[in-house]
């Protein structure tokens, strides 16, 4: 008789839990989701699923009954909470004594310190006058709940700092105030690891933003030092043992013009900087923090090619985006190319999908993702090659 495999609980109803579902299928993996609401992108191919407040525990009991584990598509479900379903018996990946450095900034700041690793100078700030003593200009961030260039701010003149602390009075929480790294560009670490410790590092990445939006990843980072590479994937490595992080852990850094590597961010979920692995890894981010939340053997993190482009498509100033209508001409143009839609509604700046190319040549993946994500965004004409 056929042994139905154990359910994993998913928390959050955006694209990173809508991408968990595909590699869940070749697994055999059931998966429960709590939506926020209905219809959400993962909502539409998950059919088990219960719709609900993710911050209230009742319903968090509901969505992982009869569960064995459960695991996010984001970091926001309170940590108090999080600690009763390990109580029920429920293993929660990542627990919540890791998932509270994804949460809190500032815990995450004093950790890191606490570990020796490199970071941008930084101190928690309360008026303008400890932003004055801490230095202008800065970069000013709610100790929690910012994502995605929200609740971020360049300082560069002491009033500029209050709309940071109005932002962060009327969420309850603190401002970190950190210094204006001069960088040459943004990377990213991605790792998996496993309850049982094995872990699998990724490619280190290269990824540019827009309106703090992450926009466009190369895989591998073009013209990094092998040492530099080495050196964050170790940082990657390192954090997810020392914080006993189960699932993916992305480790957003900073390459600085001087030839140094920051840690700027931390997150415990699949992440925008691993969408690549989609289409240019052996074992893809999502399948391995599924093998990895179900302490299962992690797949291989290697490269199909050697270069993997992935460029987001983002709503644009208006519902001129073609997304569905698109995708005639994107795939008659290029065959090669990998498109992924996330069933939401456009909305100005929103991710909506992404494209991955791939291949030998970095200059022609750059331009076929680029030409597919404008092409989806609306900005090129019908007449467009």
């Amino acid at each position: 008789m056929f042994e139905r495999a154990p359910t994993l609980a998913v928390i959050g109803g955006g694209q990173l839990a809508r991408m968990m579902a595909q590699p869940a299928i070749g697994l055999g993996l059931p998966l429960r989701l709590l939506a926020e609401a209905p219809g959400v992108s993962a909502a539409q191919v998950i059919p088990d699923h219960i719709v609900g407040d993710y911050a209230d525990l009742p319903t968090l009991r509901e969505a992982t009954a009869g569960c064995r584990v459960v695991t996010f598509d984001h970091e926001h479900v309170p940590i108090a909470h999080l600690r009763a379903l390990a109580a029920d018996g429920i293993a929660v990946r990542p627990a919540p004594e890791a998932l509270v450095h994804a949460q809190d900034k500032a815990v995450m700041r004093q950790r890191l310190a606490e570990l020796g690793v490199p970071c941008p100078r930084n101190a928690v700030v309360a008026t303008r006058a400890d932003v004055e003593s801490f230095g202008l200009p800065c970069v000013l961030k709610t100790t929690r709940g910012g994502y995605d260039g929200k609740g971020v701010w360049v300082v560069r003149d002491l009033a500029e700092a209050d709309l940071a602390f109005e932002t962060a009075a009327a969420a309850g929480v603190q401002v970190l105030a950190e210094e204006l790294v001069d960088f040459r560009r943004e990377l990213s670490a991605l790792v998996a690891r496993s309850p049982s410790g094995q872990a699998a590092a990724y490619a280190v990445v290269a990824s540019t933003q827009l309106d703090g939006v992450c926009h466009e990843v190369v895989a591998p980072a073009p013209d990094l030092a092998p040492a530099l590479a080495g050196e964050a994937q170790q940082i990657a490595l390192r954090l997810a043992g020392a914080l006993d992080v189960t699932g993916i852990l992305a480790v957003e850094l900073f390459e600085t013009t001087d030839g140094r590597i920051l840690v700027n961010e931390l997150a415990m979920r699949p992440h925008n900087t691993g969408h690549w692995s989609q289409d240019g890894a052996v074992t893809s981010q999502f399948e391995n923090h599924l093998r990895a939340v179900m302490d299962l053997p992690l797949g291989s993190p290697a490269p199909r090619a050697r270069w993997t482009v992935m460029v987001n498509i983002l709503g644009g100033p208006t519902d001129s985006g073609r997304l569905f209508d698109g995708l005639p001409h994107a795939m008659a143009r290029d065959p090669h190319l990998r498109v992924h839609l996330y069933g939401k509604d456009l909305r100005p700046g929103r991710k909506v999908g992404h494209v991955n190319a791939y291949g030998d040549d970095l200059d022609d993946c750059l331009e076929r993702a680029r030409h597919a994500a404008a092409w989806f965004r609306g900005d090129l004409g019908d007449e467009s090659e």
